[in-house]
């Protein structure tokens, strides 16, 4: 597992995401942890370690 921060789309607050290490690509919606709104996160893992990371807001 990765601990990964990155900073809310909606809020701007800070926020932390456990990242899987197991699978090397991961697409899936998760919530704020501050304002509950959707945020999709889409990342690569390559031999345990992160190589990229995306998010981005979704409109309601």
């Amino acid at each position: 597992m990765i601990l990964h921060y990155f900073q809310c789309p909606y809020c701007w607050e800070e926020i932390s995401l456990l990242l899987d290490t197991s699978v090397d690509q991961l697409n899936y919606i998760e919530d704020c942890e501050v304002c509950c709104n959707p945020i999709e996160i889409e990342a690569v893992i390559r031999n345990g370690s992160l190589e990229s990371f995306n998010f981005k807001s979704i409109e309601q």
